[in-house]
């Protein structure tokens, strides 16, 4: 149980014994109250909207239940106060010795504190990357890949059931590209010069696979036809592709659990056996389309279609599937796809898709609900454009990929750690600026080095005692923390689990990023308050109870910067 819970139970089983002693009706429900941090820190420390949701199935005043509710609570230990507040909130404050109980059951809990069981075990799709097997990662790829990774972490942690997928994009026309970019690089490991021609990819990563093709094929291909050697280079350039991407997530910390190839829906039978099951419900017709106003979409033709009615699920327009000639429209193997995902059996499905994605959210959402008769959830993250600086210089182009800078090249700048904590700095639907001499500061404004010197700074201090003999204390030490500035860290830390928990339930793991600088701001605050009032201080030499109780809060200070960090994928800083 966490403080939050424990007094949303403790507000429960007072509402329960009113029930019994007639003051409220039985059988109300109260699924609806809830304790939470006021909207002012000022007026306490939690509040309950208790008699406001249960004031008309009550038939009562709502101020008269929060009184009634007032008197009930003040009797629990923890419960300084219960104040009734306008039409009948009631803000409650907590003694300090409640808060202290915070910091014994982080002790307690440590790598599990924060941990939930609010998934119950529900199997949970992410889909992440996804990126076209044509080259390198780029800095929009890392975004995406860091906060898809970030996400199921943060889901993995409240309980969930959580598969990391990768949708090979391998089935389409820009795999034909590579194979004949990848031949005019075979061609060069020949001796032979080449022009890249508009739309080819350029960049030197080509250049080992190319060589790499000539010494396994020799010169069979020289001369040729492209029908000769097409397909055989396309599955070689894809595959060597997909190990380039696995060693870019890599630098990441990122694995996924499935590479699930586009190209295995084509001939299969996939694609015809998902439109079969919503044509079974009357979901796919021939027809013709209205011409769209404004600007006209790739897939609008003025000739009968064969269409999905997606209309009938919140689109705009239903879709075409199959084009007049006969041929699939990139729409039906997505379609595919999600079906396959839905009869896997997950509960819930996660798209993480590109900016440009923002058109396809809701016919891809049509699609679930159709396929899954609305039992399945689909949520579509889009992730907004990272601009890379270096100052007030905007950077573009990297050597080694030739028009993009490369997920590799940003790692390769700042690190890992940074990588990934930068870019949940900001929510993934606003646009990112990625400024890698920022990052480097140490100072408040680098959010990455401010939360990691916190835990840093903790460890400096409980290594000093350890030499002096002093470690954490237990339960009879904790009465040392007692100053306003060291109870209000502790409450940062009591919100910990329930942050955890919205942050999954949103889907949204900056939260996790934002919280930790919050908390890291508190204990540097209390740090620096200790530089004028050495009392404050967490190491007191001449008072060894005062120390342990001191050092079992900045303990769960780390303790729940670990945690948080270790949700992010960033390591905790031992030393800076």
């Amino acid at each position: 149980m966490t403080m939050f819970a424990d007094i949303h139970a403790t507000v429960l089983a007072a509402l329960n014994e009113m029930c019994a002693e007639g003051r409220l009706p039985a059988g109300l429900d109260m699924r609806a109250v809830a304790v939470e941090p006021p909207r002012d820190a000022a007026h306490g420390d939690m509040a309950t909207n208790a008699a406001m949701v249960l004031a008309k199935p009550a038939g009562m005043n709502p101020r008269e239940i929060a009184v009634a509710l007032a008197e009930k609570l003040t009797k629990d230990a923890r419960i300084a106060s219960a104040e009734v507040a306008g039409p009948g909130f009631l803000n409650l404050r907590l003694t300090a010795a409640a808060w202290r109980g915070v910091v014994a059951t982080i002790l307690a809990q440590s790598a599990s504190y924060g941990r939930s069981a609010l998934g119950q075990g529900r199997r949970i799709n992410v889909e992440y990357v996804s990126a076209n097997p044509t080259g390198p990662l780029h800095v929009g790829h890392t975004r995406g890949a860091v906060f898809g990774d970030a996400l199921a972490r943060l889901l993995d942690f409240t309980g969930h059931d959580v598969t990391r997928e990768y949708y090979i994009n391998d089935g389409g026309a820009q795999v034909d590209v590579l194979a004949r970019s990848v031949y005019l690089r075979y061609l060069e490991a020949h001796g032979q010069e080449v022009a890249f021609a508009d739309g080819t990819y350029p960049g030197d990563y080509l250049i080992e696979v190319g060589q790499a093709l000539k010494d396994e094929v020799g010169d069979a291909y020289l001369g040729q036809d492209e029908a000769v050697w097409l397909s055989a280079i396309r599955d070689f350039a894809t595959d060597r592709m997909l190990v380039l991407i696995r060693e870019d997530l890599a630098t990441l910390g990122v694995e996924m659990d499935v590479f699930y190839s586009e190209k295995s829906l084509y001939g299969t039978g996939r694609i015809e056996a998902a439109l079969a099951d919503l044509r079974g419900k009357g979901l796919i017709y021939e027809g013709v389309l209205e011409p769209p106003k404004g600007k006209t979409p790739e897939d609008w033709e003025p000739r009968e279609q064969t269409l999905f009615k997606s209309s009938e699920f919140g689109d705009d327009v239903d879709r075409p599937v199959m084009k007049s000639d006969g041929s699939w429209t990139y729409f039906a193997p997505d379609i595919a796809y999600h079906y396959d995902k839905i009869t896997r059996g997950f509960d819930e499905l996660i798209d993480i898709f590109g900016a440009d994605h923002g058109g396809y959210v809701k016919r891809m959402k049509a699609a679930v609900a159709a396929l899954s008769n609305n039992r399945v959830p689909l949520d579509i993250k889009l992730m907004q454009l990272v601009r890379l600086k270096r100052g007030d210089q905007e950077l573009k182009m990297s050597k080694r990929a030739g028009t993009f800078v490369t997920l590799r090249d940003v790692v390769e700048m700042v690190g890992p750690d940074v990588t990934r904590f930068v870019m949940l700095t900001r929510k993934n639907d606003a646009p990112l600026d990625f400024d890698v001499d920022k990052v480097r500061e140490q100072s408040k404004d680098n959010p990455v080095f401010y939360v990691q010197y916190a835990h840093a700074r903790v460890q400096s201090v409980l290594r000093k005692g350890a030499e002096l003999g002093i470690m954490p204390g237990g339960a009879d030490d904790l009465a040392a923390i007692s100053d306003p500035a060291e109870l209000a860290l502790v409450a940062k830390l009591a919100h910990w689990p329930r942050l955890v928990e919205s942050a999954a339930e949103a889907h949204e793991p900056h939260r996790i990023a934002f919280y930790l600088y919050e908390l890291a701001s508190d204990f540097h605050a209390l740090w620096n308050k200790g530089n004028g009032e050495p009392a404050l201080r967490f190491l007191q030499e001449d008072d060894l109870a005062t120390s342990r109780g001191k050092f079992a809060m900045i303990r769960a200070v780390a303790i729940v910067i670990s945690n948080g960090l270790g949700i992010l994928g960033v390591q905790p800083a031992d030393k800076m």
